[in-house]
């Protein structure tokens, strides 16, 4: 294993099928909608899902790559958690130990102990996502729930939660992301760090499934390296090179389906291929995740 992080690009091409990626907590957890009625995703909203796992250690994704990857327990802890305290966090820093015990610290970044970090503590992550963004506008449906009626006070509850269901018909999301290694030497990355984050974004939703998000897939999470630790092709074409094209006339209707996108286009010219360190990858493919499934 290299120790060596390499500037890379990311790009996630996230189906959404019935279901709410990201509520929005400033309109009553619709979907988040941009005024021109196409979705987004928030950075913050997936990267909540990679801590969730890793933060699960009875899980099964935890468990497999704490296996696969050799994971030393007391330096893969999550700094954004409920189970650790401001307090905590300082005591941390004044031991030393700061760096080296919290992943999500040292590959995404810290800001809530901004005062208490010294100069040589950087405060952006070595990995940066993008707002998540569909390719095309998106219908958003509510339903009304039915609730159990509390039989000491039915008039409180009223057996029904109006428009509380509230959903993507469907969806294709388009979301960047990018590892910076120049941030690598004051939040501690190490490109252990990044091999983690690239073997946990496969699961990122097959693994957090829940009523509301029941339906959600990563289509294609293609992972570019540069040559170098400067970069050797510049990001946006390989974000737009890679981004499906919507089909038909009318290229922001609302989609119904995956087949309403061309794919097979999504490819790397080879004067593009030529500019990178090491051939496109999708992780998509390339985890045992989705090798068990093909085998199975």
């Amino acid at each position: 294993m290299s120790e060596e992080i390499k500037r890379a690009t990311g790009l996630l091409i996230i189906e959404v099928v019935n279901s709410n990626p990201n509520g929005d907590p400033d309109r009553e957890s619709d979907p988040r909608q941009r005024p021109n009625e196409l979705g987004e995703i928030s950075p913050v909203s997936f990267k909540r899902k990679l801590r969730d796992l890793l933060e699960d250690e009875e899980g099964v994704v935890y468990k497999h790559l704490s296996e696969k990857l050799q994971l030393e327990k007391d330096k893969y802890q999550i700094l954004e958690s409920k189970s650790v305290g401001i307090e905590v966090a300082r005591k941390d820093i004044k031991a030393g130990t700061f760096k080296e015990k919290y992943w999500d610290g040292r590959v995404f970044g810290n800001t809530i102990l901004e005062k208490e970090m010294d100069k040589d503590t950087i405060k952006t992550g070595v990995a940066q996502f993008v707002v998540g963004v569909s390719i095309s506008k998106i219908n958003i449906q509510r339903h009304t729930n039915t609730q159990k009626v509390n039989k000491e006070d039915p008039k409180k509850s009223g057996g029904m939660s109006p428009l509380a269901y509230r959903f993507v018909e469907h969806g294709v999301y388009v979301m960047p992301f990018y590892i910076n290694p120049s941030n690598a030497h004051k939040s501690g990355c190490t490109a252990k760090d990044i091999d983690l984050l690239k073997a946990l974004i496969p699961y990122a939703y097959d693994h957090t499934r829940s009523a509301i998000r029941p339906d959600v897939r990563i289509r294609h999470a293609w992972y570019m390296e540069h040559k170098n630790s400067l970069g050797s092709c510049p990001d946006y074409l390989l974000v737009e090179t890679l981004t499906p094209k919507r089909k038909g006339t009318d290229p922001l209707a609302p989609s119904t389906c995956w087949a309403d996108y061309d794919d097979e286009t999504a490819r790397l010219p080879k004067v593009l291929e030529d500019k990178l360190g090491s051939k496109c990858i999708d992780l998509m493919e390339t985890s045992d995740a989705t090798c068990s499934q093909c085998e199975g």
